[in-house]
């Protein structure tokens, strides 16, 4: 599998449409959580998008690498389309994310019932469980 990394000015329209849709058709429609999908953050320089397509371009599992103050890196908006998951893509992306992110700190704000999943790869809880879109949501670091 190849991993994508593209900012968001290096984005053609098309990716980044399937991009969104994928994003949009887990967490808006699947997990029946209305959002604003359109944050600002995609657009940001230092944001980086990963993903993995299958062979006709379709992404099939998706993350971005965020810049927070204070050279803090946060990983948000991951997310594995249904009929692709069980195939350790997300991991796959996380291992190549942090990887890309290297020795800096690293937060992200797990759904809770995933947390195990992340710690896994390094990351432990920093902050008590919150309600998210009504979603349990646990704050991580790495």
């Amino acid at each position: 599998m190849i991993i994508n990394e593209r900012r968001f000015a290096d984005l053609d329209v098309f990716t980044f449409h399937a991009l969104v849709k994928l994003r949009c058709d887990v967490f808006v429609v699947e997990q029946e959580c209305a959002y604003p999908e359109f944050d600002g953050r995609d657009v940001e320089p230092d944001t980086r998008h990963l993903w993995i397509s299958d062979d006709t371009n379709q992404p099939l599992a998706y993350l971005r690498i965020l810049a927070d103050p204070g050279g803090v890196a946060r990983i948000g908006r991951v997310v594995t389309a249904p009929h692709a998951r069980g195939r350790g893509l997300s991991q796959q992306l996380l291992k190549s994310a942090l990887d890309r992110i290297g020795n800096r700190t690293c937060v992200l704000d797990a759904q809770s019932h995933l947390v195990g999943f992340y710690e896994r790869l390094g990351f432990t809880p920093s902050a008590p469980e919150y309600i998210e879109d009504g979603i349990p949501h646990t704050p991580m670091q790495r």
